[in-house]
């Protein structure tokens, strides 16, 4: 495996290419043999070539294959795969230099457009990986930066999906593990930091002095409240005693005032009948005394009274 990884990347060079450090090659680990009778593991796909072109895809299990007809050329492991996206710096949108890192998972869909499509896809997926990184970043601020970091992987995320769908290979997430910012950035976010602390102390502070006040201003409100309904309360208590004593003294002298109404026509009714029987001789309460004591004799107003069924009557019971 490292004999051709190391002959690859020196081919390269000669051709005038730049030598360049990439990620390990997993489908160019020691490439089995054509022993006509293969076994091919799980979560791996062979991709064999039949004279020079390609023939067919192993699937996992026994498969059997033409001797020097045909080869095994490529081998990719369908299991998610986990890169190491090395730190690299990018600039903000408030002109602030970050180095960033992250961790790529990705997953080989299509064998056939990973072994043909690109030459060498776990390589071209992290290059992708950055630059998509550096142009994201260059869309945000600092403090967006940090704030957003599942929008910006999700981003990043969609990015390389929509690249790297011809090399059927799908990203499944990309996560940023660290973001190291410049020493004086850091000293004056920290700044930053320590002044909003210190503001949202003095705001809190306020508010509990203002919610306070309020409490107290509530708390004498309703003492007032209380106080002017118990005075309330207390007049018309009072006021309605007074108008049950009033009613009360009312009655009774409009009481008196009737019985002594009841008294005078009562009187009135006797002196009339008094007057009534003086005209027509009739012996009054005093004569009728005398009667009673046998003064009979007495004359009552100058005549002498006759005789009535009670004179008669008292005269009897007046006898010895």
């Amino acid at each position: 495996m490292l004999a051709l990884r190391v002959a690859g990347r020196a081919a390269r060079a000669a051709g005038g290419g730049l030598l360049r450090e990439r990620a390990p090659q997993r489908w160019a680990s020691s490439l089995p043999l054509n022993t006509v009778v293969l076994f091919v593991p799980q979560q791996e796909a062979w991709v064999v070539e039949r004279m020079g072109r390609f023939h067919r895809i192993l699937e996992p299990g026994l498969n059997f294959l033409i001797p020097v007809l045909d080869r095994i050329r490529y081998v990719q492991s369908l299991k998610e795969i986990v890169i190491n996206v090395p730190e690299q710096s990018a600039v903000s949108h408030d002109n602030v230099t970050l180095q960033i890192d992250g961790v790529l998972y990705l997953r080989i869909m299509d064998p056939y457009k990973a072994s043909y499509g690109v030459e060498d896809p776990e390589y071209a997926v992290t290059q992708l990986a950055q630059t998509t990184m550096r142009s994201e970043l260059g869309k945000l601020s600092l403090d967006k930066v940090f704030r957003e970091r599942e929008s910006l992987n999700a981003s990043i995320v969609d990015a390389i999906n929509q690249a790297s769908d011809y090399w059927g290979i799908r990203c499944l997430r990309y996560e940023i593990k660290d973001i190291h910012v410049p020493p004086r950035v850091k000293e004056s976010m920290q700044m930053q930091v320590e002044a909003e602390r210190r503001k949202r102390a003095t705001v809190l502070e306020s508010e509990g002095t203002r919610e306070s006040a309020i409490n107290v201003a509530e708390g004498q409100k309703q003492a007032q409240i209380l106080a002017s309904e118990g005075e309330k309360a207390e007049r018309i208590n009072k006021a309605a005693e007074w108008q049950r004593s009033r009613l009360f003294v009312c009655g009774r002298a409009v009481r008196e005032r009737f019985l002594q109404a009841g008294k005078r026509r009562q009187h009135s009714a006797l002196a009339l009948q008094h007057g009534r029987r003086h005209q027509h001789g009739y012996p009054g309460p005093q004569h009728l005394c005398y009667i009673e004591q046998g003064s009979s004799s007495k004359r009552w107003g100058g005549r002498s009274p006759s005789p009535t069924p009670g004179g008669a009557a008292l005269q009897h019971r007046a006898a010895p």
